[in-house]
């Protein structure tokens, strides 16, 4: 079932953010983990966000409204390579103002790649969004990579890293796992604002 979904605006100054006042549901990950792709399984729009195999593109936040009731917010990723020392900066800057300055960023996702559920990067970020102190969850994207019994292991190791986080999901754009249940709990918490 698709809902009615669609881009708004890409944001590279603060000032350009939405003022209906929706909540939103900020995706926060490295690089090519699939925020794009999970977006588009959500909302069940192939296309809706633009996706690309180069890690990197993602360089704004970019805002997708939902039935009207909610936005997901796609973020810069984090941790390419060949990021320079001024661009890991600049997401530091926007995403600390980001979250500084706005109330609505009711859930904050952390997006992990389901295969690699340690990286340092990810635990650094982990650590970054203790301090946010909002509500938190974690997706694992790319579930079907993994095996049930692998999952099983990052989903405990996740869990325990990250006790904060409200609720775990597996999830795979591929394949649909995951989405519905996903897609439910961002629905439920949206609506209770």
């Amino acid at each position: 079932m698709s809902l009615a979904a669609a881009f708004v605006r890409s944001v590279f100054d603060l000032r350009d953010l939405p003022t209906d006042g929706l909540p939103e549901v900020a995706l926060v990950g490295r690089s090519n983990v699939g925020k794009s792709s999970l977006i588009n399984a959500i909302a069940a729009h192939k296309g809706l966000a633009k996706t690309s195999s180069t890690p990197g593109k993602t360089k704004s936040l970019n805002f997708y409204r939902l039935e009207d009731r909610f936005y997901i917010v796609d973020t810069p990723g984090y941790g390419y390579a060949r990021q320079s020392k001024e661009e890991r900066r600049k997401w530091h800057i926007l995403m600390d103002r980001y979250f500084e300055h706005r109330a609505e960023p009711q859930t904050v996702a952390m997006v992990i790649d389901s295969r690699h559920p340690g990286l340092a990067n990810d635990l650094e970020a982990i650590d970054w969004l203790r301090q946010q102190q909002r509500r938190s969850i974690i997706i694992l994207t790319k579930a079907d990579k993994c095996t049930q019994r692998e999952l099983a292991v990052h989903e405990k190791y996740l869990r325990a890293e990250f006790s904060e986080a409200e609720s775990l999901f597996s999830v795979s754009s591929e394949t649909g796992k995951g989405i519905i249940p996903l897609r439910r709990y961002l629905e439920t918490t949206t609506a209770t604002r």
